[in-house]
């Protein structure tokens, strides 16, 4: 077998897609957009509009940049303005803000599944070539591989790691 790098970065995001059906059990819409509130009192960390909504920007740009298309997956500017690196998770207590939990949720999972199948057919020459994104991304990771395997991996799995903590914020458990 020769071409294994996107097979193994597939492996590890269909771990986190998993991970992420499971973290989103008993979570209802009214609370999918609002701040968890433990003793009354307001956290002010990611809850999983915005953690589902960021994660499902990068989805096209793994396939984008793997040679795939993306046309079918790729965010509309609002979407991509409230949920970019540079925005800040609000609370939504009259959902005004962010998109409903159905659509988010679809998105994140129509964009994943493509960037699976894109992952597991592209062969690893591709995965060796520069990232030419510029700036810090490219200094920490210098190859389209090393850039997919954050993408598709360590980011995914970080930001549901807050989405495990709000759950539990939320008195939901663990998942």
């Amino acid at each position: 077998m020769s071409d294994v790098v996107g097979t193994m970065i597939a492996d590890s995001l269909q771990l986190a897609l998993n991970n992420a059906r499971r973290l989103l059990v008993d979570v209802k819409p009214q609370q999918f957009a609002r701040w968890a509130t433990p003793g009354g009192v307001a956290v002010c960390s990611n809850h999983g509009a915005f953690i589902l909504g960021h994660l499902s920007i990068y989805a096209p740009i793994v396939v984008n940049q793997l040679g795939g298309d993306a046309a079918a997956i790729e965010p509309s500017a609002g979407f991509v303005q409230v949920f970019s690196k540079d925005s800040q998770c609000q609370d939504d207590p009259s959902g005004s803000i962010y998109p409903p939990q159905d659509e988010i949720v679809e998105r994140f999972f129509a964009g994943y599944q493509t960037a699976l199948t894109t992952l597991r057919s592209t062969h690893d020459e591709v995965f060796r070539r520069p990232n030419t994104s510029g700036g810090r991304s490219t200094e920490l990771f210098p190859t389209l591989g090393s850039l997919h395997a954050f993408y598709a991996g360590g980011h995914v799995m970080m930001h549901l790691g807050q989405m495990s903590a709000w759950r539990r914020m939320l008195g939901l458990g663990a998942a």
